[in-house]
């Protein structure tokens, strides 16, 4: 886990957040070990911006890959921070339930669940048989 907590915490560095100042990075493990980052991305155009889970669903992507084993999400603050309800269902796209997401602060991690527990019930690619 200390590979994805420091892309991740690389990521949240670069993010482009100079409206809400929340700085968010994210780091997934693949099928075949190779971690993928990315950071929030926002604009003028508010809320069109790109969450830290989607920009290193799209990095996972471009370089060939189609299943997370692992997911890291690290934000600013003392508080615990999860992915967004889009990102949760972005990431149901490329992973089973029982997907463990760690959750961490500056500090190193807070706390691991699985996109299960945040995504209850989920619509997933299963469901076009």
């Amino acid at each position: 886990m200390d590979d994805l907590l420091h892309l991740a915490r690389t990521m949240m560095m670069r993010a482009h957040a100079p409206y809400s100042k929340f700085h968010v990075g994210a780091a997934l493990r693949d099928e075949d070990g190779g971690i993928h980052g990315g950071c929030n991305v926002e604009n003028a155009a508010y809320p069109q911006g790109i969450c830290a889970e989607a920009g290193a669903l799209a990095a996972l992507v471009a370089a060939g890959k189609r299943r997370v084993l692992e997911c890291l999400v690290v934000g600013p603050g003392p508080e615990v921070i999860t992915p967004c309800g889009g990102c949760r269902q972005k990431l149901r796209e490329f992973a089973a339930d029982d997907l463990k997401i760690h959750l961490c602060g500056p500090d190193g991690l807070h706390r691991t669940v699985t996109l299960g527990m945040l995504l209850p019930m989920s619509f997933g690619p299963q469901h076009f048989g």
